[in-house]
């Protein structure tokens, strides 16, 4: 039984918490008037959710798919205007709501003609009208632009039966094309759609690396109303370069050069790469680099680097890797990765190496700048390099902003609507228990190490400690990190071993285990969430599909959803990614065979006439909703409930005069 005390206190608090609340709420009119409202909005049905995942910096699909809301938009289209509309015409208009900027410039300078922007407008206006039935007018005020506000406010609840209203519409509309604001007022309603289109964002990580342009990705995320993002292992390596960590800003870099992706780096952020090209041809100058020959995937729009030359500096920038990856390893013995320092692992009279207990032979036995006495240690050249590197990453106000942004938005997982979101698996040994993993400051496994991981992650970026900027390193690669789960990153045997069996990556248990439902309902108990209608949406390990994989695991209890939007795993997946959606009537999975090549012409100013594209993901329902879910059966709900029954006694201590 509580004490005197501590009644006492509860009061206190009670009270004081009451006089914040009648701040906003000044009377119990004000209160009433709230409680109405929020209730109102407890009937309403849930947004739509839409969960990505890897996207691996492949902006175009990501762009489109988006904008798209992955096949939604289209299918709306149909629905409201396939009576007065060819099939050709539904298409123009979509590729218009995705792109429509670029869409607006095939049409000239003077964009679309008077009668065709009246047009628009009115099929515009009716597909907001549909995609803004389930939310609030004062939410989708908020998605207003703010130039034109009142105009489309009013526009979307003008009652066009009757014809007064109908007249006033009308008017409205002339009134923006006469006043030469009808194309710009058609990007804002395209805008609008694709909001309107989907609520609630979810990102289950691997926004950077192997595509393209992250940088236009995140840019993207920045200007989306509701967003959150489950950090992947690439994300943490660029977050952790960000932080100061020499090794991933090594990492970082060689991977964007493996992959012939410079712009990111240059164009995107800002990072110099000239340093790096001039030691690397000095150093590299007689060494062809065979195995460092860049994978092109996509062409570098503004800095076209040779491709001899790419070999070069993706080696000398490996090289100081593993130097500073074999620095961070002896530093931190509690990592247990001694295994992992391979450049003191390798014989270098016979060019041999030690992986695993087993010697191998190395296929390149160039290394000018390593000192066999003391492989680790940096040459003056390397030395200069990377603090250059170094500065270029820290000065990169992009970088910082978005850097900045995952850590606002982003964290290791999220538990949203009875759904449970990270990005690669919660560590596990083979009985189904969960490993308990030796961290600096204590024994962790679980929920629990992934609330410390978040803790670490998040001083790493803003306190700076030495400590917890090494361990981002450790998450990149660490056989116990929850973002990559593998027995260890074979970078090093990729380039210099032939044998394929020094390359093997043992995945975690973890990725076997949570096939089964039992697994899948002892990691929902974890979490406190419910296993009767919880799920886990996963990343990180693409679905073969065309080997007959499903994304769909544990009888519906898993959801996997790298399906491939990055082009190096396509082959793999057969096919081209995979969005979640979940909306108040169901699950559904889009599986996506995306030809992007009028996105691209599009984004690239490039002409588009006379051809034909169709975008048609192949859309499953894999859970029906036993009723329809609305906003009260949500978090959003459940926190709307604990408002009111607040609102409730404010107004009992107004009317009984407490207040």
């Amino acid at each position: 039984m509580p004490n005197d005390y501590s009644r006492e206190l509860s009061v206190k608090i009670d009270k004081k918490y009451l006089r914040l609340l009648a701040e906003k709420y000044p009377n119990a009119a004000a209160a009433k008037s709230e409680i109405i409202n929020l209730s109102s909005i407890l009937s309403l049905p849930k947004g739509t959710e839409y969960f990505f995942s890897d996207l691996h910096g492949e902006y175009e699909a990501f762009l489109n798919l988006l904008r798209s809301a992955s096949g939604t938009i289209r299918d709306k289209i149909t629905m409201l205007l396939s009576d007065s509309m060819t099939e050709e015409e539904m298409e123009d208009l979509a590729q218009l709501v995705y792109f429509p900027e670029e869409t607006l410039k095939e049409f000239g300078r003077e964009g679309l003609k008077p009668v065709v922007q009246k047009i628009t407008i009115y099929r515009l206006i009716k597909l907001c009208k549909e995609l803004s039935s389930k939310y609030t007018r004062s939410k989708v005020r908020k998605k207003l632009p703010a130039d034109y506000s009142y105009a489309i406010d009013e526009l979307l609840n003008v009652d066009t039966t009757d014809r007064d209203k109908k007249r006033y519409f009308d008017e409205i509309v002339n009134s923006i094309v006469d006043t030469n604001a009808g194309n710009q007022f058609i990007i804002h309603l395209c805008v609008l759609a694709q909001q309107l289109a989907v609520d609630k964002l979810h990102i289950i990580g691997d926004i950077f690396d192997r595509g393209p342009r992250a940088d236009i990705i995140m840019n993207e995320l920045i200007n989306f109303p509701d967003v959150d993002i489950q950090w992947g292992n690439h994300d943490i390596s660029w977050m952790g370069a960000a932080c100061g960590n020499l090794a991933l800003v090594a990492n970082v870099v060689r991977i964007a050069v493996s992959y012939n992706n410079f712009d990111v780096l240059e164009d995107g952020y800002g990072i110099n790469m000239r340093p790096l090209s001039m030691f690397a041809s000095s150093v590299y100058k007689d060494d062809e680099c065979k195995s460092f020959a860049p994978k092109t995937l996509d062409e570098n729009e503004f800095d076209n680097v040779d491709v001899k030359l790419a070999a070069k500096m993706h080696k000398a920038i490996a090289i100081i890797q593993f130097k500073l990856e074999g620095q961070i390893i002896k530093r931190h013995p509690e990592y247990y990765m001694d295994d992992r320092n391979i450049l003191e692992r390798i014989n270098y009279e016979d060019f041999t190496v030690d992986i695993e207990g087993r010697i191998y032979k190395l296929n390149d036995t160039s290394f000018p700048t390593i000192n066999p006495e003391n492989p680790l240690e940096l040459t003056d050249g390397e030395k200069e390099l990377l603090n250059a590197l170094a500065a270029s990453f820290k000065h990169s106000e992009l970088l910082n902003r978005h850097v900045e942004f995952l850590y606002t938005n982003g964290s290791m997982y999220c538990c949203c609507n009875s759904n449970l979101l990270y990005h690669g698996c919660i560590p596990m040994n083979v009985d189904g228990s969960f490993t308990e993993v030796h961290f600096n400051s204590g024994v962790f496994k679980g929920r629990n190490m992934l609330d410390h991981i978040n803790k670490v992650a998040k001083n790493a970026y803003y306190g700076g400690d030495e400590s917890s900027v090494d361990f981002m390193w450790y998450l990149w690669c660490g056989r116990n990190s929850s973002v990559y789960g593998k027995s260890k990153m074979a970078a090093f045997e990729n380039y210099f071993i032939d044998d394929k069996d020094a390359r093997i990556e043992i995945f975690n248990p973890y990725y076997a285990l949570s096939n089964r439902e039992d697994i899948c309902d002892k990691i929902f108990d974890e979490f406190g969430l419910n296993p009767a209608s919880s799920h886990i949406i996963n990343g990180h390990v693409p679905v073969k599909l065309k080997d007959g994989e499903s994304p769909v695991k544990a009888n519906g209890k898993l959801y996997v959803i790298d399906g491939g939007i990055s082009k190096a795993y396509r082959t793999r997946t057969g096919i081209a990614g995979y969005t979640l959606i979940y909306n108040s009537h169901h699950l559904a999975l889009a599986e996506h065979n995306i030809n992007t090549e009028k996105n691209e012409a599009l984004l690239a100013g490039q002409s588009i006439e006379n051809k034909q594209y169709k975008i048609a993901p192949k859309m499953k329902i894999t859970e029906a909703m036993p009723e329809r879910v609305m906003v009260a059966d949500t978090d959003v709900g459940a926190e709307l409930h604990e408002v009111i029954e607040d609102l409730k006694i404010l107004v009992k201590a107004y009317e009984d005069g407490i207040l």
